[in-house]
């Protein structure tokens, strides 16, 4: 059997279930997570109650105010032994609904045309949640068949604010959710790799103030705009100058937004620019401060009467590759049985919540694996073909069958 047959074998209860998570609006900002946050907690109640007497009340549904009003959800299979317990971790928010889609594509429309499936969240990750959700019920399913809990227990957690500031994942751990033990996946957009390696995150808020002036007399003021150039100048020729990760690249900068000045004729004097890091070892947060207050006390210098302040507003570490993880040696074989070849290893280029875990509990088993392309994803026409849905079910599916069972 090859590849293609592998994946048209399984069955499409995760297209169907992922076109109908596209329908719910989850936007971050915007209706945020309390709709499909009821409308997940109902399906699985639904799978749930089909159990046994004897295993319903072993199998739990848990809820966790996150945030206000935004609730997270966590279901579980106890197993009976003493393994790590498996997770697979899926946010259940979207980018904002956003501009630019056609005329005919509605972002929460559902459309699917040539085989793919359109949406906002179609591939990050209304279709990785729809794969887990079914992987989940499948291992329901089997629990019923044989009529007792699994050697290995085996959670699903859906959780909010992935695509803010990750503050869902944090009360997970908080609360204990997930730890350092718990073998862990993400169903993020993974073009069929298995990305088991991020750079960090590292956010700055930047602020210069000046003093303002009339434009026709300069020198009687200080130009924070133009202390602010020096100084995003600095940060950027640092940063791109510090060493390259031989498996995770180059660290990058962003500036990605800028505000400050009134009229084109007045000095201004005040500016504040957000910046975004993805920082590879050996640079880290404590580098990049330094070279931003080297930057901040260069453009002082420069532009004299300005003054410059930071705030760090986003600190997450790069994680490296475990060669000997064996939640990866697992996913590999999965995948390989599957399609017939394991999947290539990569690294995600964003951040995600396993990352989010693996840098706050030191766990060397989280990954992410999923249907679609990230590269797709907070765009207009967001869109994941059905092999890819179709793929990722059958893995997740057998990944949990082989872990747990």
């Amino acid at each position: 059997m090859g590849t293609q047959d592998r994946v048209q074998a399984t069955g499409d209860e995760a297209w169907e279930l992922a076109r109908e998570l596209v329908r719910i609006d989850s936007s971050d900002p915007g209706a945020y997570e309390g709709q499909i946050e009821r409308f997940i907690k109902g399906w699985l109640e639904e799978r749930i109650a089909r159990l046994p007497a004897a295993l319903k009340g072993r199998v739990s549904i848990e809820e966790l105010e996150a945030l206000p009003g935004r609730t997270e959800l966590m279901a579980t299979i106890p197993g009976t032994g003493d393994e790590p317990r498996l997770v697979y971790i899926c946010h259940m928010d979207t980018v904002t609904l956003g501009d630019g889609w056609d005329a005919d594509i509605d972002p929460l429309g559902g459309l699917i045309r040539d085989d793919r499936l359109y949406g906002r969240g179609a591939c990050d990750m209304k279709s990785g949640l729809a794969s887990a959700l079914v992987a989940f019920a499948t291992q329901l399913e089997h629990t019923a068949q044989a009529g007792e809990l699994p050697h290995r227990g085996f959670s699903i957690i859906c959780s909010v604010d992935e695509e803010d500031f990750m503050r869902g994942v944090e009360r997970a751990i908080e609360t204990g959710w997930v730890g350092s033990r718990e073998w862990v996946l993400d169903t993020e957009p993974t073009d069929g790799q298995l990305q088991i390696a991020h750079k960090g995150r590292t956010w700055f808020e930047v602020t210069m103030a000046g003093v303002t002036a009339h434009a026709s007399q300069p020198w009687k003021g200080a130009d924070a705009i133009a202390a602010m150039a020096e100084c995003v100048s600095r940060i950027r020729t640092a940063i791109l100058a510090q060493p390259a990760h031989d498996e995770l690249g180059p660290s990058t900068v962003t500036f990605g937004q800028v505000e400050g000045g009134y009229r084109p004729y007045v000095v201004p004097d005040s500016c504040k620019v957000w910046i975004d890091m993805r920082l590879v070892p050996p640079c880290t947060t404590e580098v990049a401060t330094r070279i931003v207050e080297r930057a901040i006390g260069q453009a002082e210098e420069q532009v004299p009467g300005c003054h410059g302040s930071y705030v760090i507003t986003g600190d997450r570490p790069a994680i490296e590759r475990d060669p000997a993880s064996p939640l990866a040696a697992a996913v590999l074989d999965a995948t390989r049985e599957v399609c017939g070849e394991p999947a290539e290893v990569g690294i995600f280029t964003g951040y995600t919540d396993t990352a989010v875990i693996a840098g706050r509990c030191g766990n060397h088993n989280c990954m992410s694996y999923g249907p679609g392309s990230l590269a797709l994803a907070h765009k207009p026409n967001e869109f994941v073909p059905h092999t890819d849905v179709r793929r990722a079910q059958a893995v997740l599916t057998r990944l949990a069958e082989t872990l747990c069972r």
